[in-house]
């Protein structure tokens, strides 16, 4: 996430605690690769990356 937005690891932290709290994603707090998303894929919008 960090690379693909171009942002720093405090802001992925808070878009993760925030798709948590919205109920997009699971995760088990101090579990390393324990996110699990749970919106089904096709509700989804896919990223497209913009050249700068």
């Amino acid at each position: 996430m960090q690379r693909y937005f171009q942002i720093t690891p405090p802001s992925v932290h808070t878009m993760v605690l925030t798709l948590e709290r919205r109920g997009f994603i699971r995760r088990v707090p101090g579990q390393a690769r324990s996110i699990t998303v749970i919106v089904p894929p096709e509700s989804l919008v896919p990223l497209k990356r913009i050249q700068r």
